[in-house]
Formats: structure tokens, C-alpha cells, sequence
């Protein structure tokens, strides 16, 4: 019996803030995943391992967590005014699916300094040394999102002595600006997509929630710590070790997804494991971080804990962050009020499970409604190996 041989694509897996993921030229893909479907997604889904249903990756790139099952695809830029286009899949873990529902705002952190190593960037436009400003146009939502990647001697710099949160070592540091972050185009067109800062959640079996809902870089359902019966400063352990907690956070991510105009019942939560995400937050208090870091009350102005795919993630989305951000700007919302209310926020910082992030954010009001112009932060990417991965011929 013949088998064919495995196929090479060109490929180069890359941390992005806290994430990391396999990172692709659209013309390096063979022609039939060049194009969205289900050969692209068959594709992605070997190249991750999935579905595994011993949730461990073992033949495949993917790290058996929200934050290592990821893949990115990029090419130059279609849209006027834009230098690459971004197109990001959340691929299942035990699951045959890939998500395109969403961004991810740590690896959006990567897509710069990929794009500029990969010839995606006009060479005119990239410094010798100083920063090369990458207009990066992200598909998944249609946003558009500027990068400032540090250059040296002519090449991305990668080193350096930012520190980030839930990252081990230190490294260059690249900001990110996410404009115009709110509506997604989805659950109605508006950044709070049932019409108000705060609604009353009623989810079978567990119960009626104080919840704020917001479209505002990735579609979110931020909850009150302790209506959940929890303190906000809980780390991985306690809350992805407790199947029952798990099960009714997805009832929760189920049904306010269905209230968002997300999807048409909660039988479709399951497809669209990437978003909404459920969040619950908290006033300042002193904790320990996962890496045993002290956290003072003092120096934070929120608690914030965020499950991606089912877990609480270990330390936060990118993207989370950035709805955090807008949350906290305006007035009267469940993150506001965690905040100490008020409404003149330029930035917030919050706690996380392996520390603390900072994320600005401009505000304003245009005739009684609020907008968010911009939702900034630092980041770090770093390319971890570059060359060829290889799949079956006969796996998409």
C-alpha cells in the first residue's frame, strides 16, 4: 500500500505577547486553503494537532491551550491605506473546528514584525534603525490596527528589556494601537449590542447576573466577581480545576452570546468557542501572581480574570484587554464601577492572574452616546523557529 508523502509549507511559529502561534504567507498555503473553506480549515487543524482527544498536541504544533492553538495568515494589503492584512483562526483543542470570529490581540503583536521579516512591507517604509510603523488591517473583524515595531541595523529588533506579565523573559518592546475599537459589526452594530451598560442576565440554572456586554475588541460579558461567589484575585488553579465552575461559565458564555445577537440559540455556542468571552472583575485588593509576584491594591485600579476557550486564561487576552479598557471609560458600567466609577479615564491598569497590564484608552461622548477612538498598549513578539512545517498530503 502507497502512502504520500508529507508536504513542506513554508511557515515560522512566533510568540505574540502571552500568546504564540503558526504564522503563514497566504501564497506559501497550497491553492485550495488559499481561499476560506473547508480545505483551509482542514489544513490548520493538522498542522495544530486537533482534534486531540487526549488534549496534549503531541503530533502537531499546538499547545493544548487557547493561548498555543492558534494560527495567523497574512498578505499584503488589499485595503487602501494599509500595509498587510491579518487573518487569525482559533483552532479547537479536542474540537474539529476553526474559529475566525475574532481577533487575537497578542499575536496581533507578532503580525508587524512577521510581516516586515516575510518582504510584506514596502522596504522604503522600514527604517535602518528607529520604528517602522506597520498599518496592519485585521480581516477577522474588520479593524484596523497600527503596530510600532522597533528596528536595528536594517532588521526587526527582538531583544531588549520590556517585561511583560506572563511572558518569561524580557524583550523588545512594540506598542499597538487598536482604532476605533468598538462594534464588531455584529449582535446589532453597536459597542453595547442589547442598548444598555448594564443588563439583567438570566441564565438557567444558575441564576439573574448583573452583566455589561460589549462589542469593544473582542465581544465581552463582564460579570461581578462575587455574584459568582468569587473575590477576583483567583488564579488558574482554582477555577480550571473545578469542572462545575467551568460548565456554568459556558452556560453563562452561551446565553449572553445569544443575548448579543451572536448567535440565533445556545446550541451554537459550541462553533464559536473564541467568542464571547465571560470576564469577572473586582475592586483593587493585594494578591500573589501565578510567577509569585506581589500585587499591592494600590497600584491597580481594577481585578480582572478572563476565560478564553473554556479556561480561565493565565494571564489576558489582548484583545480582553481592550474591552477592559473601554469598559472602564464608561460611566456606570460593571468594569467602571469595579474601578472606583467616574469618567475621565485615560488608562486603566488591572491585575491579571500573572500580574498587571496597562491599557489606554481615549473616550468621548458624541450626543449621549460613548465612543472609544483608540485602546493602546505594549506588547512583545519573538520568533521562536522559522522554516517548513510539514502535514500529510492527504489531511485537507
Amino acid at each position: 500500500m502507497s502512502h504520500l508523502p508529507q508536504l513542506r509549507i513554508p511557515a515560522t511559529y512566533m510568540r505574540g505577547g502571552t500568546s504564540k502561534g503558526v504564522f503563514f504567507r497566504l501564497e506559501d498555503l497550497p491553492a485550495a486553503a488559499q481561499v476560506p473553506g473547508a480545505a483551509r480549515d482542514a489544513l490548520l487543524l493538522r498542522v495544530i494537532g486537533s482534534p486531540d482527544p487526549y488534549g496534549k498536541h503531541t503530533d502537531g504544533m499546538g499547545g493544548a491551550t487557547s493561548s498555543t492553538s492558534k494560527c495567523v495568515i497574512l498578505a499584503k494589503s488589499a485595503v487602501p491605506e494599509h500595509d498587510v492584512d491579518y487573518l487569525y483562526g482559533q483552532v479547537g483543542i479536542s474540537q474539529s473546528f476553526v474559529d475566525w470570529s475574532g481577533n487575537c490581540g497578542n499575536l496581533s503583536s507578532a503580525v508587524g514584525p512577521f510581516a516586515i521579516a516575510a518582504g510584506l512591507i514596502d522596504p522604503a517604509r522600514v527604517p535602518h534603525d528607529g520604528i517602522a510603523i506597520v498599518r496592519i488591517w485585521q480581516a477577522n473583524i474588520g479593524k484596523t490596527i497600527i503596530a510600532h515595531v522597533p528596528v536595528s541595523n536594517g532588521q526587526v529588533q527582538e531583544t531588549g528589556d520590556f517585561e511583560l506579565d506572563g511572558v518569561t523573559f524580557p524583550a523588545a518592546e512594540i506598542q499597538l494601537e487598536f482604532l476605533d475599537p468598538a462594534d464588531e459589526g455584529e449582535g446589532g452594530g453597536a459597542m453595547f449590542p442589547t442598548g444598555n451598560i448594564v443588563d439583567e442576565l438570566e441564565v438557567p440554572g444558575v441564576g439573574t447576573l448583573r452583566a455589561t456586554m460589549i462589542n469593544a475588541g473582542v465581544p465581552t460579558i463582564f460579570l461581578n466577581a462575587t455574584d459568582l461567589g468569587y473575590t477576583g484575585a483567583e488564579l488558574q488553579d482554582a477555577i480550571n480545576g473545578d469542572s462545575a465552575a467551568l460548565a456554568k461559565f459556558e452556560t453563562i458564555r452561551a446565553h449572553g452570546a445569544v443575548r448579543m445577537g451572536l448567535i440565533a440559540d445556545i446550541s451554537g455556542a459550541v462553533q464559536r468557542q473564541h467568542t464571547p468571552k465571560v470576564a469577572f472583575v473586582a475592586p483593587p485588593q493585594d494578591y500573589t501572581s501565578s510567577g509569585g509576584k506581589r500585587i499591592a491594591a494600590a497600584d491597580i485600579d481594577l481585578l480582572a480574570r478572563a476565560l478564553s476557550m473554556g479556561k480561565l486564561h493565565h494571564a489576558m487576552m489582548g484583545t480582553a484587554a481592550v474591552a477592559i479598557a473601554t469598559a472602564a471609560s464608561v460611566p456606570g458600567t460593571v468594569v467602571n464601577l469595579a474601578a472606583g466609577g467616574g469618567n475621565d479615564r485615560a488608562a486603566v491598569r488591572f491585575g491579571h492572574p500573572s500580574g498587571t497590564l496597562r491599557v489606554g484608552v481615549e473616550a468621548r461622548q458624541v450626543d449621549g452616546e460613548w465612543a472609544v477612538t483608540k485602546a493602546s498598549m505594549s506588547r512583545s513578539a519573538r520568533v521562536l523557529m522559522e522554516g517548513w512545517v510539514r502535514v500529510p498530503a492527504d489531511s485537507f
